[in-house]
C-alpha cells in the first residue's frame, strides 16, 4: 500500500492517463482499474466502448461512471427472442446521459418504437453510427427524427425495418450529407424515386446494401452510380429482380473503384454488361456474387477471371450455361489469379478439367464449393491428380461451413 500511495502522490491525473493510454489490451486496462478507487475512476472516464445488457437504473449508473463513452452496444442476440431488450424508456435515459455517444447498436431490440428514436434524434447530436436492424416497430416518423437531429450520421443500418419508406431517404438526403454506409436489406417499400432523392444530398456513399429491395430497378441504381461515382465501393443487390444490364453498364461507366458487387438473383443481367464491368473495374473488383444470373455464360466469366487482377471471391452458383471453356486460355495472360473463394455449385457443365485449368493459375484458393456439380467429385479429382493448396477446403456435399466473405 505504501508504494501505491507514493505513486498516487507523485503522479497527476493527466500523467496516469498517459500510462493508461500505453496499455494495449483490454485486460491490462481492466487490471489498471483494480489498483485503487482513483485509478478505477480514471479508467472508467477514459473508456470509449461498452457492450451491455441493462435497464434504466443500471444505465444511469453506467452513465455516471463512463462519462465519455463513444460506443454503446445494446444489441440482442437472435436466439434470445423471448427477451425484448432495450425499451423506449431506456433510450430516453441513454439520450440524456451519454451525451458524447457516437456509435449506438440496437439490433433485435424488438420493443423500441418511434418514441425512443425521437429521444435519440433530439439529444445525441454527435451520433455518427446507428444500427436498428430488425427493430420492426420503427417507421419513417422516428427515423426521420434521427436524420433531422444527427447531422453527422455516417452509418445507418435498417435491415428488416419493413415499415420504412422513401420518406427516410428524403430526410437523410436533406440532413445527413456525410452519410457513407446505408443498409436497407429487406426494406421492400424503397423505390427508385427514394434512391434518386437520397443521392441528391448524400454523394459520399461508400457502402450501400439494398438486398431484397424488390421495388428498386435500373433508374435508382443508375442514379446512385452517377452521384456516388467517386466513393462507391460496395453495392449489394441480391434478389432485386428488376435490375438489368442498364444498372451494371452504368456502374461500369462511372464507378471505377467498385470492390464488392452482389447481383445474385438478378436474372436480367447478361454477358454484355458483365464484360464491361470486368474491363472498367479490373483493378478494383475483389468480390463478385452473381449466382442465379442465368444469362451469364463462359465469355463473361472468362473476361472476369482474365482481367480482374484483384478478385478474391467469386460466386457463379446456378449459372447453368457456364462450362469448362470459361477457364481456358487464362494461363496465356502470364499472371497468377489471387482468387481465395470460388463457388460453382449447381453448375452441371463444369467438370474436373475446368477445375484443373483454374488450379494451373491459382495457388491461393482457400474454399471451393462444387456441390451438385455431377462431374466434379472427390474421386474424380483424385483420379485426375489435381493438386489443391494445403489450406483449401473443398465442399463436395455441403458439410463445410461457408465463409462469410460473400454475404
Amino acid at each position: 500500500m505504501a508504494s501505491s500511495s507514493s505513486i498516487n502522490e507523485a503522479l497527476r491525473d493527466d500523467e496516469l492517463r498517459v500510462v493508461l493510454g500505453k496499455l494495449e489490451s483490454d485486460k491490462d486496462k481492466e487490471v489498471f482499474g483494480l489498483v485503487c478507487k482513483r485509478w478505477l475512476h480514471l479508467q472508467s472516464t477514459e473508456r470509449r466502448k461498452l457492450c451491455a445488457r441493462a435497464g434504466p437504473h443500471m444505465l444511469r449508473k453506467m452513465a455516471a461512471r463512463f462519462t465519455r463513452l463513444h460506443e454503446l452496444d445494446l444489441s440482442q442476440s437472435v436466439s434470445r427472442s423471448f427477451y425484448p431488450g432495450v425499451t423506449d424508456s431506456d433510450l430516453a435515459v441513454i439520450a440524456n446521459a451519454f451525451t458524447c455517444l457516437r456509435v449506438l447498436s440496437l439490433q433485435n431490440c424488438k420493443s423500441i418504437t418511434d418514441s425512443g428514436m425521437a429521444a435519440i434524434g433530439c439529444s445525441l447530436f454527435s451520433l455518427q453510427a446507428l444500427d436498428v436492424s430488425y427493430c420492426r416497430k420503427l417507421t419513417d416518423k422516428g427515423l426521420s427524427t434521427v436524420a433531422e437531429g444527427c447531422h453527422d450520421l455516417r452509418t445507418l443500418h435498417l435491415t428488416g425495418c419493413r415499415f420504412v419508406t422513401d420518406a427516410v431517404l428524403q430526410a437523410l438526403s436533406k440532413n445527413c450529407h456525410n452519410l457513407e454506409e446505408l443498409g436497407l436489406q429487406g426494406c421492400a417499400n424503397m423505390t427508385d424515386s427514394g434512391l434518386t432523392i437520397l443521392v441528391d444530398g448524400c454523394q459520399n456513399i461508400k457502402h450501400l446494401d439494398i438486398n431484397k429491395c424488390i421495388n428498386v430497378g435500373d433508374v435508382g441504381i443508375s442514379s446512385v452510380s452517377k452521384a456516388c461515382s467517386a466513393s462507391l465501393k460496395t453495392l449489394k443487390l441480391l434478389d432485386c429482380y428488376k435490375i438489368g444490364d442498364e444498372s451494371i453498364l452504368t456502374l461500369a461507366q462511372f464507378c471505377k473503384n467498385l470492390e464488392t458487387l452482389i447481383i445474385g438473383g438478378c436474372r436480367n443481367v447478361s454477358d454484355v454488361s458483365i464484360k464491361s464491368l470486368a474491363t472498367a473495374c479490373s483493378q478494383s473488383l475483389k468480390n463478385l456474387r452473381m449466382d442465379w444470373c442465368i444469362n451469364v455464360s463462359d465469355s463473361s466469366l472468362n473476361c472476369i477471371l482474365s482481367q480482374c487482377r484483384s478478385l478474391e471471391a467469386l460466386d457463379i452458383g446456378c449459372c447453368e450455361e457456364v462450362t469448362d471453356a470459361a477457364f481456358q486460355g487464362l494461363c496465356n495472360n502470364g499472371f497468377e489469379l489471387g482468387l481465395k473463394v470460388l463457388k460453382v455449385s449447381n453448375c452441371p457443365k463444369i467438370t474436373v478439367v475446368g477445375i484443373g485449368l483454374l488450379l494451373d493459375i491459382c495457388n491461393s484458393i482457400e474454399y471451393l464449393d462444387v456441390r451438385s456439380c455431377p462431374h466434379v467429385t472427390k474421386a474424380g479429382c483424385d483420379e485426375a491428380g489435381l493438386k489443391f493448396p494445403e489450406c483449401c477446403k473443398i465442399n463436395f456435399t455441403g458439410s463445410l461451413a461457408e465463409p462469410d466473405i460473400l454475404l
